[in-house]
């Protein structure tokens, strides 16, 4: 429910809630994309080739440069992918082959990125997300063809809420101290807009429908929680909404100590990470290290010794770190995995699933982790994704442990796992819960997709039933099960969660202090009473 500051009864926008804290300002929306002219009649083709790869190099160049001002982190991460798409040779030899076939430099790299477009978007789920940041791209490239400016962020002087269609990795990577908040029409609660503005402690609000037809300078609040907008404040309205902000923001600050609830009763408060650089003090540890962060921009493996000098970083910061072993496939395709296309990789080789073709890239990891832990005395757990049968699990317990490494666990991510949690856990030593991809194969709703944001709800009762049973079966197991899904960041469903059994939460750092003080606020029977409630 919206907070009365917000505006009039009934005067609002909806959409998804995912990244908290409460904001109020002017709209400004982005700036379209360049229009291409008409197409010209192509008097010298080298030439035009020419024009082709400069373009390419320049927007290769600019991700590069943002790759640096951004200082690591999820930021650079991501504009280093883009930069080596923008870099590919396939990409430049198509738009240099539509040149020989007679379209001028703009029209011909317009050709090339919507092939590519097009091909992606084909293959659904995480590729065809992907999708979406080929047009940046385009229009980047398109821009710096024509000699205009490059596609960006506005800059007006004073703060506002930015407002946009959706919005590239690029764009939000380099957003300015100006932009409170943002609220875009389509991405969920997944996407990259998603994860860099919790990384950020940006209020953000996705699948907002009707949030691009405000005109600029319209004044709205957003609340990051809830996901509401409100439209059309008043100079008294905005002024509350940011001193509750304000306020909010400095309560939280002065949080500390580990999870508990009011009666005291443990919850492990762990932070989601990609690299050493997304470390935060307040934690309990890591509940969550995605490894594949470090494979991202990869034409080949990283070696044994990048890899164990990645790993100790993190090890020698953090304490009890939670590993997760290389989530990738044709869902999230990394180039060095050589891996061919699948009509739905969602259901196809992704996960521990890879280790059926490449078996030598988990045993490379497995042995760097170890190295890793061993020197620096780290309490480190590794852990597969998509792990779908006791078998599986099994096999990879046995490999990890094989290696000196004695806290296995198995990410419960598709129904067969949660549904089998109990002959799971008799083979590994704990359970996480994904829900972001249990929501995804529960309710057979791609996760990216903004139209099904209520099935990929993590209130859903089918949802929480799963993981119910989950902690069901590490409670009598006496092992421990965490959920490190977006769902762990929430502050109204953490009492829920751990109502339901559920012994850690991993989340960003950002949502750590708000989940504190929520569980603080309950005893563990009244966790136990909403989770009732909410099943």
């Amino acid at each position: 429910m919206a907070d009365p500051g917000d505006g009039p009864p009934g005067a609002g926008l909806a959409g998804l809630g995912v990244s908290q804290g409460r904001a109020a300002g002017p709209v400004i929306r982005m700036a379209p994309p360049p229009v291409l002219p008409s197409p010209r009649q192509v008097a010298d083709p080298a030439a035009e080739a020419a024009a082709v790869v400069k373009a390419l190099e320049s927007v290769t160049a600019d991700l590069r440069q943002r790759v640096v001002l951004a200082g690591g982190g999820d930021a650079a991460e991501i504009l280093d992918a883009l930069a080596m798409i923008a870099d590919d040779p396939m990409l430049r030899e198509d738009a240099e082959a539509a040149v020989r076939d007679g379209l001028d430099a703009p029209h011909a790299l317009d050709a090339a990125f919507t092939h590519h477009r097009e091909t992606l978007a084909a293959l659904g789920g995480y590729l065809a997300e992907r999708a979406a940041d080929l047009d940046d791209l385009k229009h980047r490239a398109i821009a710096a063809c024509l000699g205009l400016p490059m596609p960006g962020i506005p800059a007006p002087g004073h703060p506002y809420i930015l407002v946009a269609e959706d919005l590239s990795p690029a764009d939000t990577a380099g957003l300015g101290a100006d932009v409170v908040a943002l609220v875009t029409e389509k991405g969920g609660p997944t996407s990259h807009t998603a994860i860099l503005a919790r990384g950020r402690g940006l209020p953000a609000v996705v699948a907002c429908m009707g949030i691009t037809d405000l005109a600029d300078g319209t004044v709205i609040s957003v609340d990051g929680k809830t996901g509401q907008v409100g439209v059309g404040l008043t100079d008294d309205a905005v002024a509350q909404v940011r001193r509750s902000d304000r306020e909010e923001r400095e309560r939280l600050a002065n949080s500390s100590g580990p999870g508990r609830t009011a009666d005291g009763h443990p919850v492990k408060l762990l932070l989601n990470i990609g690299s050493a650089d997304d470390l935060r003090p307040g934690a309990e540890g890591v509940g969550l290290f995605r490894t594949e962060f470090l494979f991202l921009d990869r034409k080949q493996e990283p070696s044994f010794e990048e890899q164990v000098a990645a790993y100790t970083e993190v090890f020698a910061r953090a304490g009890t770190v939670v590993v997760r072993t290389l989530d990738a496939g044709t869902d999230k395709p990394l180039p060095f995995l050589g891996l061919p296309p699948e009509p739905n990789p969602a259901l196809g080789i992704r996960g521990l699933r890879v280790d059926r073709v490449l078996p030598a890239v988990l045993d490379t990891q497995l042995d760097a982790i170890a190295e890793a832990a061993r020197s620096t005395g780290a309490d480190a757990w590794v852990m597969a994704p998509m792990v779908t049968t006791p078998a599986e699990a099994a096999g990879f317990a046995r490999r990890a442990r094989a290696r000196g490494l004695t806290r296995v666990g198995a990410m419960v991510e598709v129904p067969a796992a949660a549904l089998l949690a109990d002959r799971l856990l008799a083979e590994v030593d704990f359970l996480s819960i994904g829900t972001n991809d249990l929501s995804q194969y529960t309710f057979a709703a791609d996760r990216q997709h903004p139209g099904l944001a209520d099935l990929l709800d993590p209130w859903q009762p089918a949802l929480l039933k799963l993981i119910a049973a989950c902690a069901d079966a590490g409670r009598a197991a006496g092992k421990p099960v965490g959920v490190c899904g977006e769902a762990a960041g929430d502050p109204r469903l953490a009492p829920v969660l751990v109502g339901l059994g559920v012994t850690s939460l991993s989340m960003a750092a950002v949502c750590v202090p708000s989940v504190r003080e929520e569980l603080s606020q309950h005893t563990l029977e009244e966790c136990r009473e909403l989770a009732a409630l909410a099943r």
